[in-house]
């Protein structure tokens, strides 16, 4: 059975090369058959990235604290302030993190909180100089809702909040808390995060200081499909602007544990077209990575083959997920051999996507 003409009218542009608009990558989204998006995906992947190297980070998600203001509802790991389980780690506790993670051959930490009400910006700053005091390793760390939370505590803006954690050691920014970007799905599923103007501000601010960061997207809550296009799209503009853009990394929410349990989890199938989407909207960031912990490596592997071109990180430790229900565990030798075993090449990259020499 042939695919729908409004269908076959899109592979065309494509194979013409043009980029996708909206309406034709709604198109895609809601009537192209899961063959058609990946065999198109996988040709978008591969003109951009033609060698058979699947890359891989080994790094540590450090929750630095799990005190939280916010109360997202899709959140199942914060704490409220006073929480008989709420922490804040020590310098002792995070040493060790480090030093484990540079054990096992890792290269960076990836850092998140909270939006704790009592931490002064010095308090992060101190904690950057600390860790590049004693280690040498790159710093991933706060999402824009915490420099924007971090601007509001301090009464600086967000460009000054930025350059400060810059000069004490930060290196470069993780694309968290973008959920969807757009502020209908905001004000419903965490109203009292940054509106996604600000979302994207921060990352054009960064981007403009030299820093280079991610983007996401976590699908699968209280957004349409069309609000999912409108995300991707709002990440290519920017990308269009600044270039600051490294990877783009969708995965799906998990609903067990939040406020919204009662919402269906979506399906291996579904996550893999919002993939292949990706990959043919975002002709302008390079990499697109796979979401193995809330997918498992078996899903993972079929990304691969849906756009995908990187296995994301190792993660030594992943606690907001796993608060969810969801746990993944996957070591280093683990990524190796479920990249080898869809027949690519695995290679260890820094956060940059250099390919690190001599690294398997």
């Amino acid at each position: 059975m042939s695919p729908p003409r409004e269908v076959q009218a899109v592979v065309r542009a494509l194979a013409r090369g043009e980029r996708l608009s909206a309406g034709q990558a709604m198109t895609l989204y809601a009537d192209a058959d899961l063959h058609t998006l990946g065999e198109l995906a996988h040709a978008a992947r591969l003109a951009r990235h033609p060698g058979p190297v699947v890359s891989y980070v080994v790094d540590r998600n450090i929750n630095y604290s799990n005190v939280c203001v916010c109360a997202c509802k899709f959140c199942a790991y914060y704490r409220q302030p006073g929480a008989p389980d709420a922490f804040v780690l020590t310098s002792q506790e995070l040493a060790a993190k480090i030093e484990e993670t540079l054990s096992l051959g890792g290269t960076q930490i990836l850092m998140q909180g909270g939006h704790h009400p009592d931490l002064a910006l010095t308090f992060y700053e101190d904690m950057l100089r600390e860790i590049k005091s004693r280690f040498a390793i790159h710093i991933h760390a706060f999402s824009p809702p915490e420099i924007v939370h971090f601007a509001q505590i301090s009464g600086l803006s967000t460009a000054v909040v930025i350059a400060r954690l810059k000069a004490a050691g930060l290196d470069s920014i993780p694309g968290g808390g973008a959920e969807i970007l757009v502020d209908r799905v905001r004000r419903e599923v965490s109203p009292n995060k940054c509106p996604a103007g600000r979302w994207l501000a921060v990352m054009a601010e960064a981007h403009a200081q030299g820093l280079k960061t991610t983007a996401t997207m976590m699908f699968g809550h209280r957004e349409t499909a069309s609000e999912r296009i409108r995300h991707l799209l709002a990440v290519r503009e920017l990308q269009d602007e600044t270039g600051g853009f490294t990877a783009f990394i969708p995965w799906t929410f998990a609903p067990a544990n939040t406020a919204l349990a009662g919402i269906r989890p979506e399906t291996s199938v579904n996550y893999l077209r919002l993939l292949a989407v990706a990959r043919l909207v975002l002709d302008n960031v390079d990499n697109l990575q796979v979401s193995w912990v809330t997918m498992g490596p078996e899903v993972a592997q079929l990304a691969l083959f849906f756009g995908a071109n990187d296995f994301g990180s190792t993660m030594i430790e992943e606690n907001v997920v796993a608060a969810a229900g969801v746990r993944h565990r996957l070591s280093v030798g683990d990524v190796r051999r479920v990249i080898a075993d869809a027949g690519f090449v695995p290679r260890q990259r820094t956060m940059d996507y250099t390919l690190l020499e001599g690294a398997a």
